[in-house]
């Protein structure tokens, strides 16, 4: 029995992490140092507060080692370890922490669990943390690869993309309290 709840935790963070793959297509060019709205970092955080745990984290890690092998998943469908070597690659590294904290915060979904303000309190708690966390490698990161002042680089990776990662954040809520019941049935 318990090797049948690896196998299907195994197939979510698998879900998971093609979600976050086939979202590499969707990129926006915003900012004025490169950096793009994109909707994987939602993915992301997305599996974080559905799978709870580190099954989040996992998911997130198998999409950036398929980049990494050259598949075409990642940001613009690039590919390869020189995007995670450019200065926007800090991102990638925070995508991960996100996830996991998001799924630390959050825990794995429960069947019996109730929607009360406390449950609710915790997932809004999850996904802002998770999106905040993002930016955690993604600033220092870049600061480092390019040389840039630190206030250049808020300016230009972080700044002009706050209001959407809010409003990212806040259907993140809402899609996790609508699909962790559901994911609950089979993460048990």
């Amino acid at each position: 029995m318990e090797k049948t709840k690896d196998v299907v935790r195994s197939v979510f963070v698998a879900l998971f992490a093609a979600l976050i793959c086939a979202c590499a297509f969707f990129a926006i060019p915003a900012g004025p140092l490169g950096v793009s709205i994109v909707i994987q970092n939602m993915m992301c955080i997305l599996a974080g507060c559905i799978l709870g745990n580190v099954q989040g984290g996992a998911s997130v890690g198998l999409f950036i080692i398929a980049g990494v092998l050259g598949l075409p998943v990642l940001s613009a469908g690039k590919s390869g370890i020189g995007v995670l070597l450019a200065p926007t690659g800090g991102f990638y590294y925070g995508f991960f922490l996100g996830s996991l904290l998001a799924g630390i915060i959050a825990k794995r979904p429960k069947v019996d669990e109730k929607m009360s303000v406390k449950y609710v309190l915790r997932i809004c708690i999850a996904s802002f943390v998770g999106f905040i966390s993002i930016y955690v490698p993604a600033i220092p990161w870049a600061v480092l690869k390019t040389g840039k002042e630190f206030s250049t680089i808020i300016a230009g990776y972080m700044l002009p993309f706050l209001l959407v990662d809010f409003l990212k954040a806040v259907a993140t809520i809402g899609l996790s309290l609508a699909l962790r019941p559901v994911a609950a049935r089979y993460l048990q």
